[in-house]
């Protein structure tokens, strides 16, 4: 921005006054309105794909046409149109409930069929993907290519044999917990640690999803169960909605440096996940501290399970964190790929599964070019753009696909 100093005359008299007048320089306004018409135009060039978005937990709570554009949620077919996104994963959410009280199997699997309804109601807008294979050669005809994915293990149920069963219904990766430890692992959000790590069905788990093909998601697990899954897992494994803990000190749900290293040592990726409390340290703290005056206020007065929720959304309501920007995101990924290089990042948004504390610029699925954006900005090329969004997560894709097929055959 430049500052130009202008003196008027009228009616030849010199006005008192020198107007400073802050103005773009013309290269600038030019340079800009580049940049964003090449992001748009590599959003909408290169395949997009997204490793976690929670569109049917969503809609199990309020049905909307996806296949239209919407009033609530980060996600529908014209917007995702708008943004340039491909292929997405839809994550089948079993909330931590289910796994003392029972029913998760089945939750699960209705879960998998609101997800075959999408292309059942719509299939000139959604196409089920089960394979790297199926979601290239659907690129590019319009349609969004639909993959699933579980989050959390708790449908399993303590049969091994379920593993095949959800991946016959279409499953390519399992989030082995979620927000409390289960019986297959211990989460990154629950203090009491059951089984130190993963146990003992949670490793027969592993081995049965590497045997399989199905990816070891290690979004969400305590750093023990993380380090054990690298340990054990012949396949590499994602982090398909995770962020770095270098932004958000001491708060276990994104990964550290030291875990970042290991995973790509592993031939695995993290995902980068958009939530504002995900990239922003300052947001981070914030919620935090707005969580422990919730509890606090609960556990003092007694509150009924609803009771609480009902505070809680008051609570919010009245107590705003503030927002991230999209250029945190960007941080993130930059972050990574100094750490370990291009190819092991990518992009898990988790819209739909954060509510509205998402990014200014990545409120939902129409903004991927502003990230892209913010990537040109910081010097990366087309190619890095093009591993970020789709190619990096697919050659782990194909490399747990291959493995699989080397284990089947006895190699």
């Amino acid at each position: 921005m430049v500052l130009r100093a202008r003196i008027y005359y009228r009616e030849g008299y010199l006005l008192p006054a020198v107007f400073l007048i802050c103005c773009w320089q013309p290269c600038t306004l030019a340079a800009e309105a580049d940049l964003r018409m090449k992001a748009n135009e590599l959003a909408h060039k290169y395949l997009i794909i997204d490793t976690h978005q929670d569109v049917p937990y969503r809609l199990k709570k309020k049905m909307e046409d996806i296949s239209r554009r919407t009033e609530g949620g980060n996600f529908d077919y014209p917007r995702a149109r708008e943004g340039g996104l491909d292929a997405v994963f839809m994550a089948v959410y079993i909330p931590a409930e289910y796994e003392e009280k029972g029913g998760a199997f089945d939750f699960a699997n209705e879960g998998i069929d609101m997800v075959e309804g999408f292309v059942r109601n719509w299939p000139d807008k959604f196409v089920m993907a089960r394979s790297v294979a199926d979601v290239k050669g659907q690129f590019g005809d319009e349609k969004i290519s639909l993959a699933i994915g579980m989050e959390n293990g708790a449908p399993l149920e303590g049969n091994l044999a379920n593993v095949e069963h959800f991946y016959d219904r279409g499953v390519r990766y399992i989030t082995l917990t979620h927000s409390k430890s289960n019986h297959i692992c211990d989460s990154s959000f629950d203090e009491a640690r059951k089984w130190n790590g993963l146990s003992p069905f949670g490793r027969a788990v592993v081995a049965e999803m590497n045997r399989l093909g199905m990816i070891v998601d290690v979004s969400h697990v305590c750093d023990e169960t993380f380090y054990q899954i690298m340990e054990l897992s012949k396949a590499p494994a994602v982090a398909t909605h995770s962020s770095c803990r270098h932004f958000t000190p001491g708060w276990e749900r994104n990964m550290n440096d030291e875990m970042i290293k290991l995973l790509a040592e592993k031939g695995g990726v993290i995902q980068i996940t958009f939530g504002s409390m995900f990239v922003n340290g300052h947001v981070n703290e914030a919620a935090a501290k707005r969580r422990k005056q919730i509890n606090e206020y609960a556990e003092a007065n007694g509150l009924t399970a609803d009771a609480k929720d009902e505070f809680t959304k008051e609570f919010l309501k009245e107590n705003p964190i503030g927002e991230a920007d999209v250029s945190d995101v960007a941080a993130h990924i930059d972050h990574v790929v100094k750490l370990v290089g291009i190819d092991h990042v990518g992009l898990g948004s988790d819209f739909d599964g954060v509510g509205d504390h998402l990014p200014n610029g990545l409120r939902d699925v129409s903004c991927y070019p502003n990230l892209i954006g913010e990537l040109l900005r910081k010097g990366y090329s087309e190619q890095d753009i093009v591993k970020i969004c789709s190619e990096n997560f697919l050659r782990v894709w194909s490399d747990v696909a291959r493995i699989a097929g080397e284990l089947q055959s006895g190699g």
